[in-house]
């Protein structure tokens, strides 16, 4: 009885995924450090400035903080940081280049990976195997929670009154009432958490692979150690975060929009407008 070899693969049967898997795992990384960094640490530092420009900015912002109390000088800082955000040249050229395609990018060869590949959580009761689990699962929440953040703020969608929109001359003063209407501003500023917090999980594990992925840190002691510093970085962009949420659903909405309207030459509106 004869048998027959199977045919060898050719650069032309392969998928181009296999044929180019080197690079691709390489540029893969690259573009989830990269714009998913770009918007934590600056959306991060925004959001939490209601609380640490409170601190910080007392003297900057001397005026208002003598008429409102320390807190208006959160509410000054957080105005000062979305409107220099808003008047970046070319905002929309950034958001597509540097941010929606890398990330787009990264998203779906994350996906691919992610089918693809299997964690042995069942077999290998391993800390990076949960890890690798934990990756894959908050880096799906990432990317619904960022597309989600993104459109309702700067685009206006709602999803039927689900998300708020965005009023960008009182920054906090409408952040601050949609986390504190009810259940569910209540259940946005939970949800805004979480997703959060899954992001940064997924950034700071992220930049541990990256660094075993481009050969950086070979050895176990430099894994080790490039790992407290992720964890670090982790922990970190996770107090910002939690701090930017604690601070919005405690902040008092209607004196946070005199301060908006007084810093922008406005007469202050009275509540009943409201």
């Amino acid at each position: 009885m004869s048998t027959h070899a199977a045919p060898a693969k050719t650069a032309k049967t392969v998928p181009f995924i296999e044929r180019h898997y080197f690079l691709l795992r390489r540029l893969h990384s690259l573009s989830g450090v990269a714009p998913i960094g770009l918007f934590l640490f600056p959306h991060l530092t925004t959001n939490s400035s209601i609380v640490w420009g409170s601190t910080l900015n007392k003297g900057k912002f001397g005026d208002v903080v003598a008429q409102y109390g320390s807190d208006a000088a959160g509410v000054a800082t957080f105005q000062h940081e979305v409107d220099f955000i808003h008047n970046l040249p070319a905002l929309v050229f950034v958001e597509i280049f540097v941010l929606w395609l890398p990330i787009a990018f990264h998203a779906i060869l994350g996906v691919y990976f992610a089918r693809t590949g299997k964690s042995n959580v069942d077999r290998y009761a391993y800390q990076g195997n949960y890890r690798y689990w934990l990756q894959r699962m908050t880096g799906y929440v990432g990317v619904a929670f960022i597309f989600a953040h993104v459109s309702s703020l700067r685009w206006g969608w709602t999803y039927g009154g689900l998300l708020p929109t965005f009023d960008a001359a009182h920054a906090a003063s409408s952040t601050a009432s949609h986390m504190q209407d009810g259940l569910l501003g209540t259940t946005i500023a939970m949800l805004y958490l979480i997703s959060v917090l899954c992001l940064v999980f997924h950034f700071a594990n992220g930049l541990w692979t990256a660094a075993i992925t481009w050969g950086l840190t070979v050895s176990t002691g430099a894994q080790r150690r490039w790992g407290q510093v992720c964890a670090a970085i982790g922990v970190a962009l996770a107090i910002a975060g939690t701090s930017a949420v604690i601070g919005f659903v405690t902040l008092d909405p209607e004196e946070a929009r005199q301060v908006e309207d007084q810093l922008a030459g406005q007469a202050p509106e009275s509540s009943a407008s409201h």
